[in-house]
């Protein structure tokens, strides 16, 4: 299969909960690449590369967290880029 790269914004209670780290945790299990980061607005940006199926499991993860809680996302495919590991950026 071949792989992908998202662009997320994620819209809802995804500050102070855990997300980065969660996503950090989840992406790297799943050995996907990429990197997350909050925004001013309250939102948290993320690019994810890997396989689709295992970015769509990715995002199950986030979804069931007890505190996590994803309204909408803001979802579109960009170009593939070279790097290793995924990453919470400041």
């Amino acid at each position: 299969m071949s792989e992908v790269r998202k662009h997320i914004v994620f819209y809802g209670r995804v500050q102070g909960v855990g997300f980065r780290y969660t996503a950090k945790y989840l992406a790297r299990s799943l050995e996907l690449t990429g990197w997350v980061k909050n925004d001013w607005d309250g939102t948290v940006t993320m690019e994810v590369q890997g396989r689709e199926q295992l970015i769509n499991k990715l995002l199950t993860g986030l979804n069931h967290s007890r505190f996590i809680s994803i309204e909408w996302m803001d979802t579109k495919e960009i170009p593939l880029e070279e790097e290793r590991g995924f990453d919470v950026k400041y």
